[in-house]
């Protein structure tokens, strides 16, 4: 089946994919959108994976303040080069990751940042993983995303390797 350009399209817009990354994924899925989507989302998994060893020195602190001044947040998101930290589509990660710890209140980056003595005595790991790993929680403006998933189709967008590194959440007479 011949791919149509209205086919690339449509794709590239689902997905931000380039032209000839949707053509060869439509390619593969003879034309079916939903497959290649799914081809193309495998693909942001393995180049994340790929690019995770690479140094991430530069990137960008983002302030977030809820409405009615009562929550704050600084999210420090890291990239390779101080191009990408200019990135439009980085910047609005960015921007929705500060707002997400707001509305959240995750308190872990990832998984591994869990003490263990604390991760071993809840009930339902997986849930607790859910509720205080910002890496895990569904997104709140994608509910069917988590924020990992967000931060794998940047990744596979821009090409460079990308993580959020640490975040301060302040909620006015809030005391940790």
């Amino acid at each position: 089946m011949a791919v149509t350009a209205e086919a690339i399209k449509e794709l590239r817009e689902l997905t931000s994919c380039g032209v000839i990354d949707c053509k060869k994924a439509l390619e593969e899925t003879g034309g079916d959108i939903n497959k290649a989507k799914d081809v193309l989302r495998q693909r942001g998994l393995e180049l994340a994976a790929k690019k995770g060893g690479r140094a991430a020195t530069e990137g960008r602190i983002e302030a977030y303040i809820h409405g009615g001044a009562k929550i704050g947040v600084l999210v420090e998101v890291n990239c390779e080069t101080d191009f990408v930290s200019n990135n439009e589509d980085f910047v609005k990660f960015s921007k929705d990751v500060a707002m997400q710890i707001a509305a959240a209140n995750p308190k872990y980056v990832k998984e591994d940042d869990i003490p263990e003595e604390e991760l071993t005595v809840q009930e339902d790991k997986d849930a607790y993983i859910k509720e205080v790993c910002l890496l895990a929680q569904p997104f709140v403006k994608e509910p069917k995303k988590t924020i990992q998933d967000c931060l794998n189709e940047l990744i596979a967008k821009i090409g460079e390797n990308i993580f959020i590194g640490r975040f301060l959440r302040y909620k006015v007479n809030e005391v940790e």
